[in-house]
C-alpha cells in the first residue's frame, strides 16, 4: 500500500517511520525542509510537494497544526490525488472542520477518515498511540492496519467529526487532571510532604491518574516524565492551550455546563502567553511552576 504522510514534524515523522518499519511504502512531505531531510534520512521517500506526495497515494494522512491548515491543503491535494483515496486526518481540529474537511473529501470522490491521536510523542515514537476515529465503517476497516501499525488502542468513535469529538474531550480532562494533580503536590510541599513521599500514595491509591503516574509534573518519582528533562514536551503547553480553546468553542457551542473545563482552559491561556510565551514550548504540566509559585 503506498501511502503518503503530510506533516512530518515531532508527531508525524515517528508515525510515518512506524509505517515504514511494518512495510508499507511511505512517500512524506512538510513545508519545513529540514523535516523532509530527515524523514528522507529514516528512508521516506521525499516529495518536491504535498500534490506531488499524493500523486500515486492509495492512502494519504495529514498531521498538520490546525484546522485551516487542513481545508487549505484539501483544496490542492483532493484533486491531486487518485480517485477513491483513502484521506486520513490526523490533526487536532475542531469538530467543524473535521465534518467540512470529510465534505470536501466524499465531494471530490475520495474516503474521508478524521483520526486524532493521544499519547504525545513518546507514544508516536514508540507506536503506541490512541487513535480516535471518525467516519465510515468500511473506511475505517481499511485504515485499521495502518493505524495499529502507529498505535495501541484504535476506537472507531462514529460518523465523520467523531474522532475529533472524543480528542476535544480527552485533552479537556487531561487538562483538568494535571492541573488537579500540580495542585496536589503544591498542596503537599506546603505541608511538609515530600514529592516522593506523595506520589508513592497517589500512584497506587484512588487518586492515581495518567498525569501523576506517567506524566506526573515534578521531578523525581517517575523519572522518565518531561519534568525529568527540564520539561521538554512531550505535549507543548501551545498545544494544550490550542486544545482547550477547541474544547471552549466546543462547550459554548453544545451549552455544556463544564466550569472544571473552562477553568483549564483559563488557566493554560494565561501560561501560554506568561512572560511573553516562555512556557509555550514547555510540556504542559509545567503548569505547576506558577500553581507553586502562587
Amino acid at each position: 500500500m503506498n501511502i503518503a504522510f503530510l506533516g512530518l514534524g515531532n508527531m508525524g515523522a515517528h508515525m510515518a517511520r512506524n509505517l515504514l518499519e511494518a512495510g508499507y511504502q511511505v512517500t512524506g512531505f512538510d513545508v519545513v525542509s529540514a523535516a523532509v531531510e530527515r524523514a528522507a534520512e529514516a528512508g521516506i521517500a521525499p516529495a518536491e510537494s504535498g500534490e506531488a506526495a499524493v500523486r500515486d497515494a492509495e492512502v494519504v494522512i495529514t498531521m498538520f497544526q490546525n484546522g485551516q491548515q487542513v481545508l487549505d491543503a484539501y483544496q490542492g491535494l483532493l484533486a491531486a490525488a487518485p480517485e477513491n483515496t483513502l484521506f486520513i486526518d490526523s490533526s487536532t481540529i475542531s469538530v467543524d472542520e473535521a465534518r467540512q474537511a470529510a465534505e470536501q473529501a466524499r465531494q471530490a470522490g475520495h474516503r474521508p477518515l478524521d483520526a486524532p491521536v493521544s499519547g504525545g510523542m513518546s507514544g508516536a515514537e514508540a507506536g503506541t498511540l490512541t487513535f480516535m476515529v471518525g467516519g465510515d465503517a468500511e473506511a475505517f476497516a481499511t485504515a485499521e492496519p495502518l493505524f495499529q501499525a502507529m498505535g495501541r488502542k484504535i476506537v472507531h468513535c462514529g460518523n465523520s467529526g467523531a474522532g475529533q469529538a472524543a480528542k476535544v474531550c480527552n485533552n479537556m480532562l487531561l487538562a483538568v487532571t494535571t492541573i488537579g494533580a500540580s495542585e496536589a503536590f503544591a498542596l503537599g510541599q506546603n505541608l511538609g510532604l515530600s514529592d516522593q513521599a506523595l506520589y508513592d500514595v497517589l500512584s497506587t491509591s484512588a487518586a492515581q491518574c495518567w498525569a501523576v503516574t506517567t506524566n506526573c509534573p515534578v521531578p523525581g518519582p517517575v523519572g522518565t516524565a518531561p519534568a525529568d528533562r527540564g520539561y521538554t514536551p512531550g505535549f507543548a503547553t501551545a498545544l494544550m492551550a490550542k486544545d482547550l480553546g477547541l474544547a471552549h468553542a466546543a462547550i459554548e457551542t453544545t451549552g455544556t455546563s463544564a466550569s472544571f473545563g473552562e477553568a483549564a482552559y483559563e488557566a493554560y491561556r494565561q501560561f501560554n502567553e506568561l512572560d511573553g510565551g516562555a512556557y509555550s514550548g514547555q510540556d504542559f504540566s509545567a503548569i505547576i511552576k506558577t500553581i507553586r509559585q502562587s
